[in-house]
């Protein structure tokens, strides 16, 4: 099973004092924002899963994260922290305003087994692909 959904990242208090406290390269930081929060009628359509796929459309671009539930989260929509994981996937077009869309843009998530990768893996990843 899989969905097409309208990611909207943003930035999250514990996101925040992690990332200006240094600490982008610890577990916590992995757990704060390698996460993907879907509605709860979306979660249950996707079977529950642990982890999702999030991928750009056309799958150019794919990170595996933990999935959370959250019933503030409308159906069709997903909130991922602004951070290293979401920026997989965020599409890099600025249209001359110097900032991507970081809100609403089109993404594929479904179900993964994959690993969740740390910030530093992810940098590697990212830096592979040039």
């Amino acid at each position: 099973m899989s969905l097409v959904v309208k990611l909207n990242t943003g930035s999250t208090i514990d996101e925040g004092r992690l990332a200006k406290g240094g600490d982008k390269l610890t577990e916590d930081y992995t757990m704060e924002c390698a996460v993907c929060t879907v509605s709860p009628e979306d979660f249950a359509a996707l079977g529950r899963p642990e982890k999702v796929s999030v991928s750009t459309k056309e799958g150019k671009r794919r990170v595996s994260v933990y999935a959370r539930e959250d019933g503030s989260v409308p159906p069709g929509q997903v909130f991922m922290p602004r951070a290293i994981w979401a920026n997989v996937v965020v599409d890099p077009e600025t249209f001359s305003t110097g900032s991507p869309l970081y809100k609403g843009s089109p993404v594929l998530i479904e179900p993964s087994e994959e690993e969740v990768l740390s910030a530093a893996e992810i940098s590697k990843m990212m830096l592979r692909r040039g």
